[in-house]
């Protein structure tokens, strides 16, 4: 009888010591810089209700939801002449960070203080077909804060990416538009009630190009000339400024239908006051006014963002944006946040394919301790702790064995030192320890701790 080979679920990921070790450099790096900038972290379940999850992501988004069967026996009490769905599944995975954080303002409303600034780094899960960068299984990173309307928060978002990128070394272009802006598209293409049609549409654009965009909005009902006013507006090139005053043509009635479209002129005064504070701030990397960027997520109100790797193809990084009321479907309205997430799984892959991980990171262990049998062990161990205790990352070999086989040991685990002592080196009351990266050796008293930590540095 043969053994199956054992698998994990299609879109998943095992991951090792060394991708370990990388993945926590990431984490790291954005837990430190949220950190910088006030806020502190929270964990939400990994299942949620589906009644907390459902109508929060678009049709399309409810249909990537992962849905827990009902604990038991789900079907023992079923009714076949009802959806079967709701009566077996009242669990699901979370889709994302943002709406669990939403649910939880909510019910912790009276623990928290505003403007509450929070990050989370935990796994989501989507139903995706799985492709190069797109997993089933993936972390996010979110950072929001919820209680204010300032765009000073905006801001901090613009440099938070830029300060993580920076230290991550790697090169990326920030892109922003506004979901006003969005609305605006609709209101003066004819369209006002299409403005999520026209949304899910523009989002595909890098995707499927203008030509099937236009043809996916002709399928939803927009007239021809609704659809030629978008593409003219997809079409604007220049500067911030020379695109900001062309689309304040078109929205004050500039256009074929000679709407005039107040919400998307609000929109503009939001990405002016926005692109004036990041250039008071001195953010570093390239920011732009991207009017085809739509973030099909339709909690979105404001400013969205979307960040792109320059020296990598992989898509999207880093997104988000301004939610006005994303609280008032829990029974909290009125409560305005902002946020972003950054795809950890995306950034490992960027790091990796441009090799950017610092040296020497995948060692865990800075000193090995050979053994050559039971006297040398005992000889060692007071040693050893002495290490530990001041921080070092110490292994002792558990057993004697051949030099050969223990070099071996710490080459493959990138070890950067190793100690070997015998008889000669318990008599005299000292430790051999050997660099094996630039080939140094020297012998230090068992007790001078501070030599010992010098030459590990």
């Amino acid at each position: 009888m043969s053994i199956q080979k054992p698998s994990i679920p299609k879109g998943t990921r095992d991951f090792g010591q060394k991708e370990m070790a990388r993945r926590n450099y990431i984490f790291n790096t954005i837990r430190d810089v949220f950190r910088t900038y006030g806020y502190q972290e929270i964990q939400t379940p990994a299942q949620e209700n589906l009644s907390t999850l459902m109508g929060k992501y678009g049709e399309e988004g409810d249909k990537l939801l992962f849905r827990i069967l009902n604990s038991g026996d789900a079907f023992a009490d079923v009714d076949f002449q009802k959806p079967l769905v709701s009566q077996v599944c009242e669990k699901g995975l979370r889709y994302d960070l943002t709406v669990p954080f939403a649910r939880y303002v909510v019910q912790h409303q009276n623990e928290i203080s505003f403007p509450f600034k929070r990050f989370q780094i935990q796994p989501v899960w989507r139903a995706d077909r799985p492709q190069k960068g797109r997993y089933r299984e993936f972390y996010q990173c979110d950072v929001d804060v919820i209680g204010s309307r300032s765009q000073v928060n905006e801001l901090e978002l613009v440099q938070m990416v830029d300060a993580v990128f920076g230290k991550l070394g790697v090169r990326v272009a920030i892109k922003i538009n506004n979901r006003k802006v969005l609305t605006g598209f609709a209101e003066i293409a004819g369209a006002p009630d299409k403005v999520v049609d026209i949304t899910v549409a523009i989002d595909k654009l890098d995707k499927i190009g203008l030509d099937n965009v236009k043809a996916e909005m002709a399928e939803k009902g927009l007239s021809a000339d609704g659809i030629a006013v978008i593409e003219q507006i997809l079409s604007l090139s220049g500067s911030f400024e020379e695109k900001l005053a062309a689309m304040r043509g078109l929205f004050n009635g500039g256009s074929a239908s000679a709407v005039v479209s107040e919400i998307g002129l609000k929109g503009l005064d939001e990405l002016e006051e926005l692109f004036g504070l990041i250039g008071a701030a001195g953010v570093s990397a390239p920011v732009e006014m991207d009017l085809s960027l739509a973030r099909g997520l339709n909690y979105y109100t404001g400013a969205i963002f979307e960040v792109k790797a320059l020296d990598w193809e992989i898509g999207s990084i880093c997104g988000g944006g301004r939610y006005d009321n994303l609280t008032g479907i829990f029974g909290l309205p009125d409560l305005s946040g902002v946020g972003i997430s950054f795809g950890a799984d995306r950034i490992y892959d960027v790091l990796t394919g441009l090799d950017l991980y610092p040296a020497g990171l995948e060692s865990a262990t800075t000193l090995l301790f050979a053994v050559m049998g039971a006297d040398e062990l005992r000889y060692v161990l007071p040693v050893a702790k002495s290490l530990r205790e001041a921080g070092v990352a110490v292994e002792v070999y558990p057993e004697p064995s051949k030099l050969k086989k223990q070099f071996d040991y710490a080459d493959k685990k990138t070890i950067p030192f190793i100690s070997i002592n015998g008889s000669n080196e318990i008599e005299a009351g000292t430790v051999n320890i050997k660099n094996l990266v630039s080939g140094e050796q020297k012998a230090f008293a068992a007790s001078d701790l501070s030599s010992i930590l010098e030459f590990l540095k």
